[in-house]
C-alpha cells in the first residue's frame, strides 16, 4: 500500500463529519435549513440583560495591551466593558446608582462568572461613572 496513513485519515474525516449533524430533530432541522439557535441565543442575552442591577469593578492595569475575547487589545482610554451574556459588540448603557451618571460602552470582552460582580468596565468607563476610588459601584445595565 502507497499511502498507509491515507485509510485512517479518510476513516477519521468521516467519523467527523458524521459527528457536526446534531441528533435532536428540532436542531437538526435548524442545521438543515441554516438556522442556529444563535439568533435566538444573542436575543434571550441581551433581552436579561436590559435592567440588571449589579455591581461593576474596572480593569487593572495589568491588562492593558492584552487581548480580549473579541480580538481587540484592551485599551484604558476606551468605553469598553467584559460581560457574561452580553453578545460581543452589543452597546449598553450603564447607570451608576449612586450618582446617576452614566456612559455607552461596547462589551469587547468576557469576565468570570463571579455572584458578586456583574460587568467589567474600562478605566475611561469608571472614571466617567465617578467610581475609580471606590474601585466597585452598583450599576444599572441597559442594552441598547
Amino acid at each position: 500500500m502507497r499511502y498507509p496513513n491515507l485509510r485512517i485519515m479518510t476513516v477519521l474525516a468521516v467519523m467527523s463529519c458524521t459527528m457536526l449533524a446534531p441528533s435532536h430533530p428540532l436542531r437538526a432541522e435548524e442545521f438543515a435549513t441554516g438556522v442556529t439557535q444563535g439568533v435566538a441565543a444573542h436575543e434571550r442575552a441581551v433581552e436579561s440583560s436590559t435592567g440588571n442591577k449589579g455591581v461593576a469593578t474596572y480593569y487593572a492595569s495589568r491588562y492593558k495591551g492584552r487581548r480580549t475575547s473579541s480580538g481587540d487589545r484592551y485599551n484604558p482610554a476606551k468605553l469598553t466593558a467584559a460581560h457574561n451574556n452580553i453578545p460581543l459588540g452589543t452597546k449598553v448603557k450603564v447607570t451608576n446608582l449612586d450618582n446617576d451618571r452614566e456612559v455607552v460602552v461596547t462589551v469587547n470582552d468576557r469576565c468570570r462568572k463571579r455572584k458578586s460582580r456583574l460587568i467589567d468596565l474600562s478605566r475611561a468607563a469608571a472614571r466617567k461613572l465617578d467610581f475609580l476610588r471606590q474601585g466597585r459601584a452598583r450599576v444599572l445595565i441597559t442594552a441598547l
